[in-house]
């Protein structure tokens, strides 16, 4: 073993290996949403599992993991939205936003709901997209939201508030019209 080298603890070890494999689809879905193309969600989500196992000391085992791996999902994200070559682009429909149905009508429908969803989310400041997505979609809460992203709770429901709103705006701005569903 080269010097300097120290052996990972196997029961560390398989603590992670269980986080990633129950954990991978949570974190898949979060970056998703925070405005990860398709084609380059694998490789940010196993980035986001390789920040996760060099801090994985500091996941307290009490708490759930959930919002601390979000916390990572948010980084991940931000960095992957500031790159030059991932600013222009304007999804279409996705494949996994087809579903499987017998109705082609509502498939249709329900692909291009989703996929005007997705282009709104991508509209707005990452800020309030991690703490609408957090929130309203992932379920956690105002606490754990601010614990998970390093900032005051004020300051979570402020943000989820300026969300909300610049979704609908930006959703009405997709759909091309006043209405909302």
């Amino acid at each position: 073993m080269p010097d300097g080298y120290a052996r990972p603890d196997p029961t560390v070890e398989r603590d992670f290996a269980r986080l990633f494999e129950s954990e991978f689809g949570y974190a898949w879905n979060s970056l998703r949403r925070m405005g990860v193309r398709e084609a380059d969600v694998e490789d940010q989500v196993h980035e986001l599992f390789l920040r996760a196992h060099r801090h994985f000391g500091e996941l307290d085992p009490h708490r759930p993991a959930r919002p601390w791996l979000y916390a990572f999902a948010v980084r991940v994200a931000s960095e992957y939205r500031r790159a030059p070559r991932n600013r222009r682009e304007t999804p279409g429909l996705a494949e996994e936003l087809r579903d499987s149905s017998p109705n082609v009508e509502e498939r249709v429908a329900r692909a291009e709901t989703q996929a005007r969803v997705l282009q709104a989310l991508e509209r707005l400041d990452l800020d309030r997209v991690a703490v609408l997505v957090g929130i309203d979609i992932d379920g956690h809460t105002g606490p754990e939201m601010a614990a998970a992203l390093g900032i005051p709770l004020n300051t979570v429901y402020s943000r989820l508030r300026l969300a909300r709103s610049d979704f609908k705006a930006a959703l009405q701005r997709v759909r091309g019209s006043k209405e909302l569903a």
